[in-house]
């Protein structure tokens, strides 16, 4: 064989060498680092948890509230007057000041005046003992030494008697004060104003036990309870306004927080509000606020409500059906889809149609496309057809929320839905989520752009050996 044979066959090795290894380098980056495209796993979401019309969905600024009775004020009697007569029945209309009950003041009066003889006798007492005192002074003072023993147990008997009689009249002279105050408000009014319920007779009360003699209901027919907790308690004020949102059909109702009350607010076992943790340190503690609704039209005692801040957000929208964030949406051209499950459970590409769009909240409406039933993925530039859905976070390939540009996107902007096409690229066409890199440690945050850096490497290495396979299928061509 001569040399220049052996050179031909030496270079055409080389070239088939060559071409293997680029073919198989692409094929290795195409199917996701050396494995099939099937085995790469990625993280979906069931539709209905993601849906933003569900009822039970709160956002930052929503709370849950319920429908209940005004507020009632229990009307208490003194128990040690005797009660003449009852001013009210059930059903009375009262307003704050109103009289509800007036005591018996001859009963009164009476009690006044024992009490002034009380104390009148209690001062004579004190002014006999203390002649009594200076007596046995005087005869001490001529008495031997065994005999003054006697006199000086004597004084000091009647100066505890003036002592604790000094300390009677004191006590005597307070409670003559309030008889007097009472012949004067010989009544009971009301401190709010307000329906009368539950009226009771003074016999009743004797038999019951307690000094709750009636109740005043405030005027209205209902209120809205809410609950808030001390993370979310900035917005909650007296005298802010509040739209009302039924979670039965699309009513609202404007209204006003009418008081808040700082007590913490007890959590059963199945308190919607709770964190479901048993460590007190790690829970919220709740709080109560109370709305008054500018009219109650079409509302239920004990009817559940959202109530949210009444920041001028447009209420007109029904969402009904399908509602999702528009992050989740992609472009083909002029089409919209989403990343599926399909029923093989292999990622697809799912065309949906849009509706409408919630510009302050960014999301919309899902009119075709998509079940609540269904499973989709956000979107993530590593994200292909045919490979594996998975719901379990802990095996996907593809990270949940690593954004960047949709390969699948053509860039065509015109017409359509353009401002729903995903976009989650930062300058460098990287896709950057803050957030997430907010929670992350300075060795996750360099793991993570590695990655997304090494995939560049690889990219450029893998033009290189294009280039040098175009090199050397020139050589082979001279």
């Amino acid at each position: 064989m001569t040399t220049k044979k052996r050179i031909c066959t030496v270079i055409i090795v080389l070239v088939i060498v060559c071409t293997v290894c680029v073919g198989g380098f692409f094929i290795w980056k195409k199917t996701g680092k050396g494995g099939s495209k099937s085995s790469q796993k990625v993280y979906v979401q069931k539709v209905s948890s993601l849906n933003t019309a569900s009822d039970f969905k709160l956002s930052n600024r929503s709370f849950l509230g319920v429908v209940e009775a005004q507020e009632s004020v229990d009307v208490k009697y003194d128990s040690s007057k005797t009660v003449a007569e009852i001013l009210v029945k059930n059903g009375d209309s009262v307003k704050k000041g109103d009289k509800l009950l007036t005591y018996d003041v001859e009963a009164i009066n009476l009690q006044l005046e024992q009490a002034k003889l009380e104390v009148e006798r209690l001062q004579n007492e004190i002014a006999s003992n203390k002649s009594q005192i200076a007596e046995l002074e005087k005869e001490k003072k001529n008495a031997d030494q065994d005999a003054a023993v006697s006199y000086t147990t004597q004084i000091l008997s009647l100066q505890s008697d003036n002592a604790k009689n000094e300390y009677d009249i004191k006590a005597k002279n307070v409670e003559i004060k309030k008889l007097e105050a009472s012949t004067k408000n010989a009544y009971v009014t009301a401190s709010i104003d307000g329906t009368v319920k539950n009226v009771k007779t003074v016999d009743k009360l004797q038999q019951d036990g307690g000094d709750v003699i009636m109740q005043i209901t405030e005027e209205g027919d209902y209120r809205i309870k809410g609950r808030f907790n001390e993370q979310n308690s900035k917005d909650i004020m007296q005298g802010v306004s509040v739209i009302v949102k039924s979670r039965l059909d699309d009513s609202t109702w404007k209204g006003e927080i009418t008081s808040v009350d700082t007590s913490p607010q007890k959590n059963s076992g199945e308190d919607i509000y709770s964190y479901g943790s048993s460590d007190e340190m790690s829970q919220s503690s709740n709080y109560a606020f109370y709305v008054k609704p500018e009219n109650f039209d079409g509302l239920m005692l004990g009817q559940h409500v959202l109530i949210e801040i009444d920041n001028g957000q447009d209420t007109s929208i029904n969402k009904t059906g399908i509602w999702l964030y528009s992050d989740f949406i992609c472009k083909d051209g002029k089409k919209n889809y989403v990343w599926a499950k399909n029923e093989d459970g292999k990622i697809e590409k799912r065309y949906v149609e849009i509706g409408q769009k919630d510009e302050d909240n960014g999301d919309c409406e899902i009119k075709s496309g998509l079940e609540k039933g269904d499973y989709i993925a956000y979107p993530d530039k590593s994200i292909e057809e045919g490979m594996t859905a998975t719901t379990n976070e802990a095996d996907v390939s593809v990270p949940p929320n690593d954004l960047g540009t949709n390969d699948n996107s053509d860039g065509d902007t015109e017409g359509g839905d353009e401002d729903i096409a995903f976009d989650g690229s930062g300058e460098d066409g990287m896709a950057i989520d803050e957030d997430m890199l907010a929670s992350m440690t300075d060795e996750e945050i360099e793991e993570y752009f590695n990655k997304l850096y090494g995939e560049e490497e690889n990219a450029e290495n893998a033009d290189g050996e294009n280039a040098d396979a175009a090199d050397a299928d020139a050589a082979f061509a001279e």
